[in-house]
């Protein structure tokens, strides 16, 4: 523990030859501080890396535990915590060949198909360090090293010794390494004829591999597997269920308590022309109570697709004897992406508010870490980052108490109040001047930036299209999802069965989501369905341009980099809004009038 107590604070100081570039996150902590922790081991607390802080006295039963005990203590904590969730993870959708699925901040830190199978150097190793602080600082215990959508070259021998030195740094810090698999890999690879997970051969290749792994990485967390989902291969490829796969690979992790973290985003695959929000729900349902005990289904917050702002996915609800947990995504895929200053901690308290932590057995995030010198593209993009994991702790903590701890440990504390609002704002701005009162996925396509509510393509299944989803006409807007449409409201639990499947009862924030209305509707404000649309895209573009105000009164305070890097980014920003108000006030307004 002293070692990484001292390595901890050699980073910080070699952080203080940097420019103000980003680099240094939240970790600018007084040098003095860090001096004068008195750290002791309290066997009489938890087992479970919690810690206590009374004046400059930290107490926890495990060193792990003294190390979050210490970064809390810098940022400010008393008290007593311990971590509400056992699984803490990120998921880096990096490939192999140094790119990021939905990444918005240069190349990974842990792939370069140039070096990928030769020792890191002293650079990208001390890289590693830093980002195995940031994490442990906030209570991230577990990492998944690459993309879902897998290659099978990464349960090969070459990447399984690269995972073995990733790990190796990492371990010091608390952090645990996963890997994504291809579920054909076997197959793919040439090894067996076939991915069938009830064929033998198969089931023994799945069991030589794990003891492979372990033999290298003897705590290894686990798979994590997306399956039969776009495109990807599983086990309806050989007439098997979501359970026949998932509760193979968990009997070859079994022995070395390695869990599966199977996936529940599955569209497209076995119930092809039914309302997409629906699938999961279709799929998973009946297999309910059929996994291992060392399987957890991993659902996304919504049921469709990382929206602005989404009903939280129906599966949390139905899945009564499965573990489960919830997979947020930290990057902004549909959120202006690298461009965009939205604070994301408001979307997951809203989650929280209607799925019970006590539900889940666990917390994954999709990461939005790159190569950049800021590590994720936006400066106040890190705040995600960080409220990832700060909920993941402690899911209780409101938005505004982990703002003002971001913004206390980032920026100078002069600015705490003004940039405060305008992080706890920014994401209902983002869906204003997006998608409004429900609408959803409204996006161009594949690259999911900008607005494109004509969208239509024949050569794309029609639920990828956006006029699927908006279902705009002469007579009104919305998707019905309600008893009288899809049905979708019918796999809700009470009280949201009833409240959504009515637009009386059904809250504003979801009305277009659940209802096709007249373009008439009379909304709460008393302002028309079409009035009120108009109205929430306009306050979007203003709450932008407010940021903007903000932001310039605060240049004193800042460094000019950084305040030139986010002024930037605000303006493209606000470019965006206006695109967004603009192209969808003119589509839908003709359509309507």
């Amino acid at each position: 523990m002293k070692k990484i107590l001292l390595l901890a604070l050699s980073l910080f100081v070699s952080f203080l030859s940097f420019a103000e570039d980003g680099s240094r996150l939240w970790l600018r902590y007084d040098s003095t501080l860090v001096k004068n922790i008195t750290l002791q081991i309290d066997s009489t607390m938890p087992d479970d890396d919690g810690y206590r802080i009374e004046g400059h006295t930290v107490s926890a039963r495990t060193e792990m535990g003294l190390l979050y005990g210490k970064y809390a203590f810098l940022r400010g904590e008393q008290g007593e915590s311990h971590p509400y969730f056992h699984l803490r993870l990120l998921n880096h959708w990096d490939n192999l060949d140094g790119s990021i699925e939905r990444g918005y901040a240069g190349k990974s830190i842990f792939w370069d198909l140039s070096t990928a199978l030769s020792p890191f150097g002293e650079e990208n190793e001390a890289l590693i360090h830093q980002y195995a602080e940031a994490n442990a600082s906030i209570g991230i215990n577990g990492t998944v090293l690459n993309n879902v959508n897998a290659s099978p070259k990464m349960l090969t021998r070459p990447y399984i010794n690269k995972v073995k030195e990733i790990a190796d740094i990492l371990r010091p810090w608390g952090i645990k390494v996963y890997l994504s698999v291809n579920f054909g890999t076997p197959k793919a690879l040439g090894e067996t004829k076939t991915a069938d997970p009830l064929d033998p051969q198969v089931r023994r290749w799945w069991q030589r591999k794990a003891k492979e792994i372990y033999q290298q990485i003897p705590d290894f967390g686990g798979f994590l597997v997306k399956a039969n989902s776009e495109g990807q291969p599983g086990p309806f490829d050989y007439g098997r269920t979501h359970a026949d796969g998932a509760n193979m690979l968990a009997d070859a992790l079994k022995p070395y308590n390695g869990i599966v973290m199977w996936r529940s985003f599955v569209y497209g695959a076995k119930h092809k022309g039914e309302d997409r929000v629906m699938q999961a729900v279709s799929e998973f349902a009946e297999l309910d109570g059929q996994f291992r005990d060392n399987v957890i289904l991993q659902s996304k917050n919504g049921p469709l697709d990382f929206q602005p702002r989404e009903p939280y996915a129906p599966i949390f609800d139905q899945m009564k004897q499965t573990p489960q947990m919830v997979e947020l995504q930290i990057t902004q895929e549909y959120l202006g992406q690298g461009d965009h200053l939205v604070f994301l901690a408001p979307m997951w308290k809203e989650f929280f508010s209607h799925v019970s932590p006590s539900r889940l057995q666990g917390i994954a995030g999709v990461a939005n870490i790159g190569l950049d010198k800021n590590w994720c593209g936006h400066h106040f993009a890190q705040a995600n980052w960080y409220a990832f994991g700060r909920l993941a702790w402690n899911p209780s903590l409101s938005s505004k108490q982990i703002a003002e701890e971001w913004l206390r440990q980032t920026f100078s504390p002069t600015l705490q109040s003004t940039l405060q609002s305008m992080l706890l704002r920014s994401r209902e701005a983002c869906v204003d001047y997006m998608m409004p009162l429900g609408l959803h996925h409204i996006f161009k396509f594949d690259h999911h930036m900008g607005p494109e509510p004509d969208g239509f393509k024949a050569a794309y299944p029609i639920e990828w299209c956006p006029v699927y989803y908006h279902k705009a006409d002469k007579q009104g807007i919305g998707f019905d999802r309600s008893s009288r449409g899809t049905g979708a409201t019918r796999q809700y639990c009470e009280p949201y069965r009833t409240l959504y499947d009515s637009p009386t009862t059904c809250p504003e924030r979801y009305l277009l989501w659940f209802h096709h209305l007249p373009w008439d509707y009379r909304t709460l404000s008393g302002r028309t369905l079409w009035e009120e649309m108009q109205y929430r895209y306009q306050r979007g573009v203003n709450e932008v341009e407010d940021f903007i105000r903000i932001w310039q009164e605060a240049r004193p305070d800042v460094d000019e980099q950084r305040w030139q890097e986010v002024n930037d980014k605000l303006q493209k920003q606000l470019r965006d809004a206006q695109e967004w108000r603009d192209v969808c006030i003119k589509y839908f307004g003709e359509i309507h009038l």
